[in-house]
């Protein structure tokens, strides 16, 4: 696993999870529900990730910790950039943690060849455009998980998916995004989003996602009411 810097979020108690069992919110205003989990009551300082059936969930940033005003100014900062996003060819983007959070998700297919952690020429393209919208919104962090299908076994599928998150970490560093933003890791086959059983399953499972979270300084922005 590779990390460049650990940072910690702090999440709620109360918040609805991206991943199966749980509806994935999309295209979703974020100034609405980033208002909407400022109200929340209660909140606790913890990692980033939390788990829920078995797949990867990024902790909630924001809520009862600012209030609905200020979420509602980070969600709005939100929605600006995952419009910017949606334009970058071959990056599925969604909202995620009722809005206060970008998930952008590449397939494998799209970023590597078979069994190699070496980026695509095509994929380039995308994953600079990808770093000049982060250097634009420099306010976040970034975190970026590796996942590969279930063929072959964890001794060859954690360390490609590490190699892999780590690829896409170095190549965004390359690009003048900030290395203390970043930290990415490797989930191997431990993760799907779909069944191995078919083809057409095991390769929305060859994936890599990345997470853009709001900074401790987007947050003291935010509740100064100067975020812009």
């Amino acid at each position: 696993m590779m990390k460049i810097f650990n940072f910690s979020t702090v999440g709620l108690l109360c918040f609805c999870l991206i991943f199966s069992n749980c509806e994935t919110i999309k295209n979703t205003n974020s100034t609405v529900k980033g208002g909407a989990i400022g109200t929340v009551a209660g909140g606790a300082v913890g990692a980033g990730v939390g788990k829920m059936a078995g797949n990867t969930a990024v902790g909630a940033v924001i809520g009862a910790l600012v209030g609905g005003t200020a979420g509602a100014l980070i969600g709005n900062k939100m929605d600006k950039q995952r419009k910017e996003l949606e334009k970058i060819e071959g990056a599925k983007v969604e909202t995620a943690n009722e809005g206060e959070a970008i998930k952008v998700t590449f397939e494998s297919g799209i970023l590597f060849a078979t069994n190699s952690s070496t980026l695509s020429e095509a994929s380039k393209n995308s994953l600079t455009k990808f770093a000049a919208s982060l250097k634009q919104n420099n306010d976040t962090n970034v975190e970026i998980y590796g996942h590969t299908d279930n063929t072959g076994n964890d001794g060859i599928n954690i360390p490609l998916s590490e190699r892999r998150a780590a690829s896409v970490q170095n190549f965004l560093v390359a690009q003048g995004v900030g290395s203390a933003r970043l930290i990415s890791y490797g989930r191997g086959s431990s993760e799907p989003i779909t069944a191995n059983t078919t083809e057409a399953g095991r390769a929305q499972n060859r994936r890599v996602e990345v997470f853009i979270l709001a900074s401790a300084n987007m947050i003291q922005e935010a509740q100064q009411g100067t975020l812009k």
